[in-house]
């Protein structure tokens, strides 16, 4: 049975190309491996290499890999099917135009890559853009959201890109787990994992 959870296409379509990339004999930085990467789709370049960056425009405009520290997470999708397209038409936005709000960084400051907490709050005024649109397409991500949100060990509670993958940011890998197990004896059909975000 195949389990479908935000960026798994994407991340598989990296790893093939990966593999292809290697069986050509071309080195994993050729510009070509990133180009058609990014004609497979918005967020596979990011996939191309497993670590932690900040993404602009429609996921292809990367930053240099982010020090972060260890994150405790859950990660939680309520099996519910959202189009990244049908997420970006929801939101309305013009080609070129921006959206109001706070600025995200290009790049996190050096306070916060080893600090969880100093990274919490940084991440706490910075909304994920797509989340209105998402919800609007599948309110059943609030459900998960805020069955995160009202749980003591939930430090932060954000949607994961264009959804239906939720996250909650927790002080330690016994609390994740913790909170892992109630959501998942709440919600049975829904796909629950602890993990460590980095």
């Amino acid at each position: 049975e195949t389990e479908a959870v935000e960026g798994g296409g994407s991340s598989d379509a990296a790893a093939a190309l990966r593999l292809l990339a290697a069986l050509n004999g071309l080195a994993p930085e050729d510009p070509r491996l990133f180009e058609a990467a990014r004609a497979t789709g918005s967020d596979v370049p990011v996939c191309l290499d497993p670590r932690a960056r900040m993404m602009r425009g429609v996921g292809d405009v990367l930053s240099p890999p982010l020090a972060l520290p260890l994150l405790p997470a859950v990660l939680v999708n309520c099996r519910v099917a959202v189009p990244t397209a049908g997420v970006f038409r929801a939101l309305g936005l013009a080609p070129g135009a921006a959206l109001a709000g706070p600025a995200h960084p290009q790049v996190l400051p050096d306070a916060v890559a080893g600090d969880a907490n100093a990274l919490r709050t940084l991440l706490a005024g910075l909304p994920n853009d797509l989340e209105p649109p998402a919800l609007a397409l599948a309110p059943q991500i609030g459900r998960a959201m805020e069955l995160l949100a009202a749980a003591p060990e939930a430090r932060l509670v954000r949607m994961s890109g264009s959804g239906a993958t939720v996250f909650a940011l927790t002080d330690t890998c016994c609390t994740a787990a913790a909170l892992a197990r109630r959501v998942l004896a709440l919600e049975p059909g829904w796909w629950v994992k602890p993990t460590v975000l980095r």
